[in-house]
């Protein structure tokens, strides 16, 4: 009876010994090694694996895309994100597009998307709450006032100083305004239409945007106006980067992906088809 007990407990013990010998685990099983599926198109951190989740604005505006319609990838925007899907392995029908207000871009939290492309210049003040991509494009700024106006006769910072400026909340744009021209009661709107209707109708005198856009809104949107003046760039503004969720770790993957389009030309090219200025427009340094 006795020696029957004790092969029995020797019998229990054996059994028990993978788990406490060396502090050994139960060996990973190869279909839960996700590291072998980073930089692919399964990524788990991808917020949805299998497809790249891109943010855009509501409405999206030309000539960063065209027709409001991400998704034709006509535009310089949507030009960019389909060359660096494929530049990613992701085929056309797996980008998904998803619509946030530039102010949503930028807030603090959680993101529905992998990241978001919506003309975002990057700052240290907004480091703080979001992570940007590598810089990919730097635009000039543009003043945009009816023909005949004091802006489109300014030959320095001191006549614009004066003008009634006007801007869109929220945006590098007028950032400029008051911190680069010196502006202290800037009127803000809600968005880039706002500030248009405002400029047409006789409430502000000028605006301030990125020169791609001034250029098409002049030609095709609001051809009442015009293109006054070229501006000098802020030493502040480092130019547009995708932005992230703060601590999203694709970052690293998708700086790889855009640094290998634009050694290719890619974005050379599309600045060309759709950012081109007229060098015909005058110049103020300050």
């Amino acid at each position: 009876m006795t020696r029957r007990i004790i092969l029995i407990m020797l019998v229990l013990c054996l059994a028990a010994l993978p788990l406490f010998a060396g502090g050994q685990k139960e060996p990973v099983k190869a279909g839960n090694d996700t590291a072998s599926l980073e930089k692919t198109v399964m990524d788990p951190r991808l917020y949805t694996p299998g497809k790249l989740t891109v943010a855009t604005g509501e409405p999206a505006y030309p000539p960063w895309m065209m027709d409001d319609d991400p998704a034709s990838g006509i535009g310089f925007e949507n030009g960019l994100v389909y060359a660096l899907a494929e530049e990613l392995g992701f085929a056309r029908e797996d980008v998904v597009w998803v619509r946030q207000t530039f102010d949503q871009g930028i807030a603090p939290g959680k993101k529905p998307y992998d990241f978001n492309i919506q003309q975002y210049t990057v700052t240290e003040e907004r480091k703080a709450f979001v992570d940007f991509s590598m810089v990919y494009y730097k635009p000039e700024k543009a003043v945009v006032a009816l023909p005949g106006s004091g802006a489109s006769k300014a030959k320095s910072f001191a006549d614009l100083k004066g003008l009634r400026w006007g801007a869109t909340i929220g945006t590098a744009d007028l950032d400029y305004i008051e911190n680069m021209i010196g502006v202290k009661d800037v009127a803000v709107f809600n968005d880039q239409i706002g500030t248009f209707q405002a400029l047409l109708g006789g409430q502000i005198d000028a605006t301030c945007i990125e020169l791609p856009t001034a250029l098409f809104v002049t030609a095709v949107q609001v051809p009442e106006a015009e293109v006054a003046a070229i501006l000098p760039h802020d030493p502040k503004d480092l130019g547009h980067g995708l932005i992230f969720e703060k601590g999203n770790p694709l970052v690293g993957w998708i700086n790889e992906g855009l640094e290998a389009i634009i050694e290719k030309g890619i974005i050379d090219d599309l600045t060309h088809k759709y950012l081109i200025g007229d060098e015909n427009i005058p110049v103020i340094s300050k």
